[in-house]
């Protein structure tokens, strides 16, 4: 359908087609810009882009989920001008040609089924399948880091987002069947099995919608730089909170700024979190992952602040229902979704309680989505 559209649309054939998935990060929220230690897995929801060439210097851009065509001079976007969504492709437009490819100019058509503002990555999974359509069109050769560090700096300098690169290369590097054990710092991975056969995974939407270039999240990057600024001073060896115990983190609470020294615990137990529930993995012990993934959603309400209430009750209904291993807030937070790994045998249940948990609240039905690990992003010829 993708490329019959785009021959409507633009009168010729698309010449590449890129998928990029979106991601569920089943622990490691907000280490990854501290270059820490995360666990996501692709969704197996996607962005696709379709690609061809133009010689105008201009980009001319048809979503399928906006429901609108917008055009722009390659080299003069402008966020005053076009609607928010066209920054990821701007940005990697523009960034391919600063670094020398030959792009001069594109048409392209953007179907994605990864729900927008929903804590799925949407935004990674738009850059990545951008970058690798571009890159493709433009004869550019880049490598898996190479795309990501493209693709982080669109979303920092054009959408406004001060970004770690968990989204985008867990988009790139992930397999299916398999979750990804990401070092943000040295980006070494490894592909966990994550072949589910008497459990799966269950992301729920809380419907509420975050915006994370007007939310509180370039605050959270601040305060913990803050503490690295601190933890610096007593060891000037310190370049991250990576590089600080949890020990150390308790020893100076009292030193420091109360929010601070909150945000500090939180980044600091959830890299131990993280290692402890990538061993489980390796153990292929599912039902360890529960309290982990407890103590991680404890950390982001309480000390990290980026939970809300819509995710507060969907975590408490899990938590009192049988057949639920464990269940947490995943992502930026301030609204989007919750993982939850439960029995397979009580999926129906658990939806049922969930649907009439919100009947309860007056809220509409929280939208639910089983999900696999799947692979990374792909490009093909038309």
């Amino acid at each position: 359908m993708g490329p019959d559209e785009f021959k409507q649309r633009f009168g010729r054939p698309c010449e590449v087609i890129a998928r990029a998935p979106g991601r569920v990060n089943l622990i490691g929220d907000h280490t990854d810009y501290n270059e820490g230690f995360v666990l996501p897995l692709a969704v197996e929801r996607h962005t696709r882009v379709f690609a061809a060439r133009r010689d105008d210097a201009r980009v001319r851009v048809h979503s399928s989920a906006a429901g609108e065509t917008i055009e722009w001079p390659i080299d003069d976007w402008a966020a005053s001008q076009f609607p928010h969504w066209t920054s990821y492709i701007a940005g990697v437009a523009s960034l391919l040609r600063q670094r020398g490819a030959r792009l001069n100019g594109c048409d392209l058509l953007i179907q994605s089924d990864v729900p927008l503002g929903g804590g799925l990555s949407s935004s990674a999974a738009l850059e990545v399948a951008a970058a690798k359509a571009l890159t493709c069109i433009s004869g550019e050769a880049l490598d898996s880091n190479d795309v990501a560090d493209l693709c982080r700096e669109a979303e920092h300098r054009f959408a406004g987002v001060p970004c770690g690169i968990m989204d985008q290369l867990a988009s790139l590097l992930s397999k299916r069947d398999t979750a990804l054990l990401l070092d943000c710092r040295s980006r070494a991975y490894e592909h966990i099995p994550f072949a589910l056969v008497d459990h799966i995974v269950l992301i729920i939407d809380s419907g509420v919608r975050h915006a994370l270039a007007e939310s509180a999240y370039a605050k959270r990057v601040e305060e913990c730089n803050h503490a690295v600024a601190h933890f610096r001073g007593l060891n000037a060896a310190v370049r991250s909170l990576r590089d600080v115990s949890i020990e150390t983190v308790r020893a100076q609470m009292l030193q420091m700024p109360p929010l601070v020294a909150a945000r500090a615990h939180h980044v600091v137990s959830e890299n131990r979190r993280v290692q402890a529930a990538a061993e489980a993995l390796r153990r292929g012990d599912i039902e360890s992952l529960g309290p982990h993934m407890a103590a991680s959603h404890r950390s982001l309400r309480d000390d990290y602040e980026v939970s809300c209430g819509e995710l507060d009750e969907i975590v408490s209904s899990l938590t009192a229902m049988r057949g639920v291993v464990g269940c947490r807030m995943t992502g930026a937070g301030f609204g989007g979704c919750v993982v939850a790994i439960v029995h397979r045998a009580a999926r129906e249940s658990i939806q049922a309680g969930l649907l009439r948990r919100a009947g309860e609240l007056g809220k509409p039905a929280w939208a639910t989505l089983e999900t696999r690990a799947g692979d990374g992003a792909t490009i093909e010829l038309a």
